[in-house]
């Protein structure tokens, strides 16, 4: 059975607020001074137009930034200048993420991930505030309050999980006070904020916290993944995205807005999945549902931080296979995955939309156009559900009532399905090689494009009218040139 919908340019339209490109994730600080991850970091950049990026482990002691030698404290913010040097260059500005200890301050020595970032309090409180302090005083030294009152400090990375923070709430509490404090006695504009959880928790006891104590909260940031909380515990992905409901990210996102009240929430964490090594990552499953939830809180959050922009992540072990289920939109190589390419289609989806009556259901439709040019329109449609739910190819009609003066010359399709933009098909026909050849690196760009093919222009009633099959866990791409009559 034809899906058909309906939609009308002449009518009210919906802003497009794109909070994903606000900001992107990366692995962690070091990572950021490789030549590669600075190559992958500009083409997304420029691409997809991400404003800021954020990644763990600043105060890492691989990124030497406080050591004590002979007694003495050693102050060393090179490598952070190098790495915050090169994203201004090229338009991007940090999320700060505060973390993780210095092994110098710690009290303890419990360590996360391969690269043994410090996840316990200081023992001198005093002692991380100086650090803070010194910290904020060099970047407004370096770059300008202009320039660094536009930047967000977020203290620590997910404290209510023990593999994040061994404090506990009141711990990371008095981490925040002492952070807050140190930064505002360099200026008033600096913009701090927190808790940075995982699973939207510790909002309201965080902001009570402040309010008590009377500290700034200039913004809430939190994390969420759809695989959270569902499924029984050590579920495997496939279990865990069955059972969630499938506008949990935007229900999630509404009740942290209820909570953040006028600050601006940012989610500096979301995926499809948070398991780290899954080959859903580099599907078009993942292209449709990561689409279908950035489009979801649009209206809701102010920045979603898709986690992250690169396979060049080792937070495990760093690895060589060039599609491993990681968390990127890129592969080591720089080759787009489904989803990288279904985030340029969202972007060219424009400034604003316009309302398209549609049931539930596995098809969703967005018409859409930039605000500087009505001669050219998008429609984005994905057809996706969540695993062990049916889904089908399906027959889609749009009729499109276009402005007065106005007719379609021309339309074409971009597809991200089974048989199209996905490079791993091509990487297993090549026998999966764990260490790929320059040629096979280009070939497998090649592969990564999406499909683009001619829609015959067609009218109905004075309208136009759109026919298109959208494949199994596809996105598609319609575009129409519109000329004078």
């Amino acid at each position: 059975m034809t899906i058909q919908l309906a939609s009308d340019l002449n009518g009210a339209s919906v802003p497009l607020h794109h909070p994903w490109r606000q900001c992107v994730g990366s692995c962690h600080a070091t990572t950021a001074l490789r030549a590669d991850w600075q190559a992958q970091m500009r083409q997304a950049a420029g691409e997809l137009g991400f404003r800021h990026v954020r990644f763990h482990g600043l105060l890492d002691d691989d990124m030497g930034t406080l050591i004590c030698q002979s007694n003495e404290f050693i102050y060393s913010f090179f490598n952070i200048d190098q790495i915050f040097d090169f994203l201004l260059s090229i338009g991007v500005r940090p999320i700060v993420e505060l973390s993780f200890m210095p092994s110098t301050l710690s009290s303890g020595g419990d360590t996360v991930f391969h690269y043994r970032g410090n996840i316990t309090p200081p023992r001198d409180y005093a002692q991380w505030g100086e650090l803070m302090r010194r910290l904020a005083a060099h970047w407004v030294e370096r770059y300008g309050i202009e320039e660094v009152s536009q930047w967000y400090f977020e203290v620590w990375n997910e404290p209510n999980l023990t593999a994040f923070w061994t404090g506990g709430q009141d711990g990371y509490f008095k981490l925040y006070e002492t952070t807050v404090k140190a930064f505002k006695g360099v200026s008033q504009r600096l913009k701090v904020g927190g808790p940075a959880t995982a699973g939207n928790a510790w909002l309201p006891e965080f902001l009570a916290f402040c309010e008590e104590r009377g500290l700034s909260a200039d913004f809430i940031s939190t994390h969420y993944y759809p695989t959270d909380a569902f499924g029984q515990i050590g579920a495997d992905t496939e279990t865990q995205l069955a059972h969630a409901p499938i506008d949990v990210m935007r229900q999630r996102a509404l009740e942290a807005r209820a909570q953040a009240g006028g600050r601006p929430l940012l989610y500096t964490e979301w995926n499809i999945t948070s398991n780290p090594r899954d080959s859903m990552h580099d599907t078009a499953f993942a292209a449709g549902l990561a689409l279908r939830v950035a489009l979801s809180v649009d209206d809701v959050v102010d920045a979603y931080s898709y986690w992250t922009f690169s396979d060049i992540f080792e937070e495990n072990y760093f690895p060589s296979m060039p599609f491993h289920g990681g968390f990127g939109l890129l592969n080591l190589h720089g080759i787009k995955k489904p989803i990288y390419s279904a985030f340029e289609m969202l972007r060219a989806l424009g400034h604003h939309h316009y309302p398209v009556a549609q049931a539930d259901g596995n098809v969703m439709l967005w018409v859409g156009e930039k605000s500087d040019n009505r001669f050219r329109t998008h429609v984005l449609c994905i057809n996706q559900a969540l695993p062990r739910h049916p889904v089908q190819a399906e027959d889609v009609e749009l009729l499109l009532r276009q402005r007065p003066g106005q007719r379609a010359r021309s339309m074409t399709i971009s597809r991200i399905d089974a048989d199209s933009a996905n490079p791993v098909a091509l990487w297993q026909q090549m026998g999966a090689p764990d260490h790929l050849s320059e040629t096979q690196v280009v070939q497998l760009k090649v592969a990564a494009a999406p499909t683009i093919s001619a829609l015959e222009v067609e009218t109905q009633q004075g309208q136009t009218l759109l026919r298109f099959r959208a494949a199994p866990q596809s996105v598609n791409l319609v575009r129409i040139e519109w000329e004078r009559v």
